[in-house]
């Protein structure tokens, strides 16, 4: 992990007279698991759709896999799982993969295969050919998955991946994650599960849009005497004293 995947510079974030995020920065290493550890309203799904080309910064620079974003070929090496699942419900699950595969060059034998892998990675093959609509909620969070692992990523974005799926489903998932990881994949998790946060290599701590505190689930908990991930968040935040 000795360079840089994503350097995050300066960034300030405003709507109007809101603003969102509050001058971060933070690099993450190649070939680390990294997650973004906050409640809702902290700026994570705001950073993250940065970093995938989706929104830019009102102020300051981020720049990923060498490059400045937003930038087109850089977009196509990352991929991204948004909160909001982006499918085409009239469609069965594989129009969907093949539609999405399409978008990244894949053809043939090859988006055959990648589509076959991807839904055994998260456990759908036996529904690939049913409509989204019939599709339930844990559902359509494993196949948005499925659609950002389909082009093999270098990068891979992922705002929340398990929220609405079981626990037995999300370890699976989570051993996926391992397995992509060790093969060179970088990973940028958001979650405000405290379980998942311990699964990360590092962690970056967000709060009303500042980010609070970065290093290891070890390292957090040590620095602030504290036995979890939670009660280091809560301190971190000024809401709990230190012993």
């Amino acid at each position: 992990m000795d360079n840089i995947c994503v350097r995050v510079k300066d960034v300030t974030k405003q709507f109007g007279k809101h603003v969102v995020l509050k001058n971060i920065n933070l690099d993450i290493m190649e070939g680390e698991i990294f997650g973004l550890l906050g409640p809702s309203g902290a700026g994570k799904t705001t950073l993250v759709k940065e970093l995938s080309g989706l929104d830019i910064a009102t102020s300051g620079e981020n720049t990923v896999l060498g490059q400045k974003m937003p930038e087109l070929k850089t977009i196509n090496r990352i991929g991204y799982m948004a909160q909001s699942d982006a499918l085409y419900k009239d469609l069965s699950a594989n129009e969907n993969l093949q539609f999405f595969s399409s978008l990244y060059g894949l053809k043939g034998k090859k988006q055959k295969e990648r589509i076959q892998v991807v839904m055994e990675l998260v456990d759908l093959t036996n529904h690939l050919n049913k409509l989204v609509s019939d599709y339930s909620g844990g559902m359509k969070r494993r196949l948005s998955l499925a659609i950002a692992l389909l082009h093999e990523p270098e990068l891979l974005i992922l705002d929340e991946p398990t929220v609405g799926i079981d626990p037995v489903l999300r370890k699976r998932i989570w051993n996926a994650f391992y397995q992509l990881n060790k093969k060179g994949t970088t990973i940028i998790v958001t979650t405000h599960v405290m379980d998942e946060a311990e699964k990360c290599d590092r962690l970056g701590l967000m709060r009303d849009g500042s980010l609070i505190a970065v290093g290891t689930p070890d390292e957090l908990k040590q620095s602030t005497n504290s036995s979890s991930i939670e009660e280091a968040f809560l301190v971190y935040g000024g809401e709990v004293n230190e012993d």
